[in-house]
């Protein structure tokens, strides 16, 4: 594989025929920087997040209001319409990636939806899931990780999804007044900022340091209709339910002040050394290699910390790298990736939303529905079972189908893996027994469903 195809193929989604190689990858990679947006067209006509929220709150208001045979009701009602910008949301996210003219910024913009995963199993969250990766991950993407990280934690989706909204101190005034009908401490955002966002698991943090971060964290939650700023603020802190005293996390003691307690507590997990080890090691696992190289996460923690998790400094060293354009198929392509780079390859711009969600949950990864916090593996073991490879036998004979006789598979493979095409795999085409089968077979060669 060629410099042109890794640029195209491990760092962006995918070669698109229409379009020109890039003549230096490298340059092609960082000049994305400047030009990436993070409002594309697709998402134009979709729901935002001030908007959901307007949803959600008014949901709240009429549920409260209403006699109790009524509130299954107007929950429903509300279920329905999270369900429909959930599918407007996922045709956005689809044909983004389809038309992006920046497919590295693309790539990040799925990068870190999954390491700060929602998922809508949790019905609650299916409405706000779109708003997140529009409004939380895509503005902040370029900019530094304790921003990304704060965005994050404090949108919406996250704050019901990980049941922060109503986590309340015990020794809170609220919990005083309302005694044993109060909501509890809910320890479930501290445990995976800590675990899952920042430092990562068997990084030295202890049950009592989530415990205590918890405590922090109380008040942290949803705004009100009183509180909304003009009708765009999307976070609150609500002093009656935070914990009062000083907090000791991770050996250092916080005193107390309010939201800003748990904002110190942020800053200091977002910029230790640990967190930079792990955003390195995911990075280079996602880019590189299931096994990323020492050197290279040793090299990429460095700039990490040297630059206050400055995120544009990471991706350029990165870019920088020799091990990210070793030539080889060292990453086996998730579902997302393998049916974005089929639809880019066969020169698809738009996909319908509902065709887009059918077509992964088919493959084994719907869109933000991961399951777990954790967000989807990004290892080869995870997605190249035999029966998970099947399906992915089974969409691409669809997608030839559709495509019919008006694309040859001869051509096409050198355009879509410029310079990484094997002699077996363009043997294989040559000898298909149909057109339709030839473009199948490119789609599912092994050259194809690696990057």
């Amino acid at each position: 594989m060629h410099a042109p195809a890794i640029a195209l193929n491990r760092f962006g989604l995918g070669a698109r025929p229409d379009e020109a190689i890039p003549a230096d990858p490298r340059r092609w990679l960082l000049t994305q920087f400047d030009t990436y947006e993070a409002a594309p067209a697709p998402w134009a006509s979709v729901r935002r997040t001030p908007r959901l929220l307007d949803l959600w709150l008014t949901q709240q208001r009429e549920a409260r209001q209403a006699p109790q045979g009524q509130r299954s009701g107007i929950r429903e009602a509300y279920l329905r319409a999270g369900r429909d910008d959930y599918v407007a949301a996922v045709g956005a996210r689809m044909n983004s990636a389809l038309q992006t003219s920046t497919p590295f910024m693309e790539r990040l913009v799925h990068f870190w939806a999954n390491h700060f995963a929602v998922s809508v199993d949790k019905l609650l969250v299916i409405g706000l899931a779109g708003g997140f990766e529009a409004d939380a991950i895509r503005p902040n993407i370029l900019g530094t990780f304790e921003d990304l990280l704060l965005a994050a934690v404090r949108h919406p989706a996250m704050l019901l999804y990980l049941d922060q909204a109503q986590s309340t101190g015990p020794g809170s005034p609220l919990a005083r007044r309302r005694q044993q009908r109060a909501a509890g401490l809910n320890e479930n955002l501290a445990r995976e900022i800590l675990e899952l966002h920042t430092l990562g698991v068997r990084s030295g943090y202890t049950q009592e340091d989530v415990t205590e971060f918890a405590r922090a964290l109380t008040g942290w939650t949803l705004p009100n209709d009183e509180s909304r700023d003009g009708g765009q603020g999307t976070f609150r802190f609500v002093p009656a339910l935070h914990e009062p005293g000083s907090r000791t996390v991770l050996g250092r003691t916080y005193a107390e002040g309010g939201e800003q307690q748990a904002r110190a507590i942020i800053h200091d997990a977002a910029t230790s050394p640990q967190t930079a080890r792990h955003i390195a090691t995911k990075l280079a696992r996602h880019f590189v290699a299931d096994d990323p190289p020492a050197a290279l996460v040793e090299r990429l923690s460095d700039t990490f910390a040297r630059t206050n998790g400055e995120l544009a400094a990471v991706y350029r060293e990165l870019i920088a790298s020799t091990e990210a354009w070793q030539p080889g198929h060292a990453k086996f392509k998730a579902p997302w990736e393998w049916a974005v780079s089929s639809l880019r390859a066969l020169e698809r711009r738009e996909l319908p939303a509902t065709q887009a969600i059918h077509l992964m949950n088919q493959l084994g990864q719907p869109v933000w529905r991961p399951g777990s916090p954790a967000g989807y593996d990004d290892i080869e073991g995870t997605w190249a079972a035999p029966d998970a490879l099947l399906r992915r036998v089974e969409a691409a004979q669809r997608m030839a189908e559709q495509a019919g006789n008006g694309v040859d598979a001869r051509l096409l493979g050198p355009k879509a893996l410029p310079g990484a095409l094997s002699p077996a795999t363009a043997g294989a085409i040559a000898r298909a027994e149909s057109g339709t089968t030839a473009l199948a077979l490119l789609l599912v060669s092994p050259d194809f469903l690696r990057r």
